[in-house]
């Protein structure tokens, strides 16, 4: 049980950039624990589950004060991936994660993610035009399937999540911008934040029951990010967010590709 200042650096790091770009902290704190800290995959999802969980608290009392949350939406999310969190870790405690399958299993399915995640962060907007081209003139679907179809989303989230600690940020909103093209991206982002916390908690939670949370690093993490998002914050409005994002899009590409060839 020893304290290492470079997780809380590293928090810093992450925390600056979810601050500067709100991009999930998942997407750079998981990758980061297992590449450059050598912590086991299974360890660095479950620590990073409950870290999220704590950080986007904050997030979501933020939201709820300026009326930011779609409660429908994140009650739709929940109602698929809250199963499909539990479904994983039943499946996860009763294998072996130390196994060279298991690891090659979330190391594959967290490169891939990413990236995804990095393909959504420069090429959101044309997607978006594309899904809304695509749809053109057509009637719109009707509001029970828009329900089923978010169910299913969040069902997907939830074993994604689960299984790796991405995919609930930037994919989850680029797709609830497809079903929910009327409303303020502000609330979309809202609504996908607030369904996250009880999701990484339930996960991390499910992660502490099997034995793989690191108590010492998580702490580590939260004494960095935390100013470190408030510093990420401050200097939002001064810096120029596109270019950030390419440069972190760069970076997950390179990060996932070192993921998938070992």
């Amino acid at each position: 049980m020893t304290f290492e200042p470079l997780y809380s650096l590293s928090g810093l790091f992450v925390g600056a950039l979810v601050g500067i770009t709100g991009v999930g902290g998942g997407s750079l704190m998981t990758p980061l624990l297992v590449l450059l800290f050598g912590v086991h995959p299974a360890t660095a999802v479950g620590t990073d589950l409950l870290y999220a969980a704590i950080t986007k608290t904050a997030g979501t009392a933020v939201h709820g004060m300026h009326g930011r949350v779609n409660w429908k939406i994140v009650g739709s999310l929940a109602a698929g991936s809250l199963p499909a969190a539990l479904l994983m870790l039943w499946l996860l405690a009763g294998v072996d994660r130390k196994s060279i399958g298991v690891t090659n299993t979330i190391t594959t399915a967290l490169g891939w993610l990413l990236v995804m995640t990095a393909i959504m962060l420069v090429f959101r907007g044309p997607i978006l035009e594309l899904a809304r081209r695509a749809i053109g003139d057509r009637t719109p679907p009707k509001p029970t399937t828009i329900l089923a179809l978010t169910v299913i989303l969040g069902f997907v989230l939830g074993v994604l999540v689960t299984l790796t600690s991405v995919g609930a940020g930037a994919l989850g909103v680029t797709i609830l911008l497809v079903l929910y093209p009327r409303l303020d991206v502000r609330e979309i982002v809202g609504s996908d934040i607030v369904h996250a916390v009880p999701l990484t908690l339930i996960g991390g939670t499910g992660y502490w029951l099997i034995g793989e949370i690191d108590w010492p690093m998580l702490l580590a993490l939260l004494i960095g990010s935390i100013p470190g998002i408030i510093i990420g914050s401050l200097l939002a409005p001064k810096l120029h967010e596109r270019t950030i994002r390419i440069v972190l899009a760069v970076t997950l590409a390179v990060v996932a590709l070192k993921l998938l060839t070992g």
